[in-house]
C-alpha cells in the first residue's frame, strides 16, 4: 500500500475531495515525523508503537575485503505491533 492508496481510500470512504484527503494524510505523517524527531514515541492504540532508539558506534567488517571498519552512531526507528494487530494478523 502506498501513500496514494491511502489518499484514495480516504477519498472513497469518507467523501473528502482528493486534495483534502492528500492534505490530511500529509498532516498525519508530518505530525508523526515531528513527534519522532523530538524524541517522543508514537503509540497508535490497536496498531502499535513507533520509537526512535540510539545505536552506539561499533566495529564492523567489509564483507568483500574483510577489512574492519567503524560504523558511526545513529538513530533507528523501531515499530512494535500491538497485541490487537498481532491477533488480527494471526486469526
Amino acid at each position: 500500500m502506498t501513500k496514494a492508496d491511502i489518499v484514495e481510500s480516504i477519498y472513497q470512504k469518507v467523501g473528502f475531495s482528493k486534495k483534502e484527503s492528500a492534505e490530511i494524510v500529509e498532516l498525519v505523517f508530518d505530525l508523526i515525523k515531528t513527534t519522532l524527531e523530538n524524541g517522543e514515541k508514537v503509540k497508535i492504540s490497536g496498531f502499535g508503537n513507533f520509537v526512535v532508539r540510539a545505536k552506539n558506534s561499533r566495529k564492523g567488517r567489509n564483507p568483500q575485503t574483510g577489512d574492519e571498519i567503524k560504523l558511526g552512531a545513529r538513530k533507528v526507528l523501531t515499530f512494535k505491533a500491538s497485541q490487537v494487530l498481532k491477533n488480527y494478523l494471526n486469526s
